[in-house]
């Protein structure tokens, strides 16, 4: 089985800790900015296949978990040499955009602008997944759950819009 925290027999506790703290760093703003918004999914009016709140949670740590290890593998190569300087960029946007999204949904329920702005994301997203691709192919493949999840969040948020504004 392959050592998903070594590439080349190499691996660094200082930069898991680094792309831990900026991965999660996200979310714990956003939450903290949402915390008195963040009922709000309750209230709505949602499609049948909308999964209940408390998975969220869950679900998300699971998933920033796998984008932070993808991102130390990137942050690995470039300690060993490798130019990483678009995928670095694209993650660090992405992982803006997935800031913007959270308040532009649940602090100022602008859904439809939210929906644009998760598709914006979702093209990120797969930038990212694209430059992972080409330095690291494990790297890339950690983030295939994080693209699935957000098309099923995007197709969740156009139906809340559309529920809930239109």
């Amino acid at each position: 089985m392959k050592n998903i925290f070594k590439i080349n027999g190499k691996k660094s506790l200082k930069l898991i800790l680094y792309s831990l703290i900026i991965t999660y760093i996200v979310p714990f703003i956003a939450v903290f900015i949402i915390k008195d918004d963040i009922n709000i999914y309750n209230e709505l009016i949602k499609p049948s296949f909308a999964p209940p709140s408390k998975i969220f949670p869950i679900i998300w740590g699971v998933l920033y978990f796998s984008m932070a290890i993808a991102f130390y593998r990137i942050l690995l190569l470039e300690s060993q040499g490798k130019n990483i300087k678009n995928a670095k960029r694209y993650y660090l946007i992405q992982l803006f955009l997935n800031f913007i999204w959270i308040i532009l949904f649940f602090k100022l329920r602008l859904f439809g602008l939210a929906f644009i702005e998760i598709l914006i994301l979702l093209i990120f997203i797969l930038l990212t997944t694209f430059q992972f691709y080409n330095l690291d192919k494990l790297a890339s493949f950690l983030t295939v759950p994080y693209i699935i999840w957000v098309c099923f969040a995007g197709v969740l948020n156009f139906y809340i819009w559309v529920f809930n504004e239109m």
